[in-house]
């Protein structure tokens, strides 16, 4: 089964929305997407590519999305409540949505890991506490009964 994984280093980022605005110059509206999502989708892009060596989904293949948001405690954090969220029994309740950071992943990987998003048939994802911050990510082929 093909399935690629990888590690997108630094905090968590979820899609921002793009700035609508009118442009005099061009008599029209514009939108223009902030540049920390353009950073953040080219970050995802270059984990891929580095870890597929060149494993792409085909046009038309159905693939799972696995996402796995970590997220690092506060430094303030007392010992037991950092062991409670290490161990899972607390879980991160903040910013950015879960939405966002898996429509940031989706995009990002457009016309890289797959033809189109509309390939993504079902996605896994959660939000954990971690002593790594960052997103791991799974593509792989969609099985039945999944």
């Amino acid at each position: 089964m093909k399935s690629v994984s990888f590690h997108v280093p630094g905090k968590p980022q979820g899609k921002a929305r793009a700035r609508t605005f009118y442009n005099p110059n061009l008599g029209r509206h514009m939108s223009v997407t902030p540049d920390n999502t353009v950073l953040y989708e080219n970050l995802i892009k270059t984990m891929y590519i580095h870890a597929a060596k060149g494993c792409k989904f085909e046009k038309g293949e159905p693939v799972t999305l696995c996402i796995i948001a970590r997220y690092m405690p506060a430094k303030s954090t007392s010992k037991k409540k950092l062991q409670q969220m290490l161990d899972g029994e607390i879980l991160p309740l903040k910013k950015p949505d879960m939405d966002n950071i898996v429509k940031v992943i989706a995009d990002a990987l457009n016309s890289v890991a797959y033809q189109d998003d509309s390939q993504v048939v079902l996605v896994k994802a959660k939000k954990v506490y971690s002593a790594l911050e960052g997103v791991d990510v799974t593509i792989e082929e969609y099985r039945k009964g999944e």
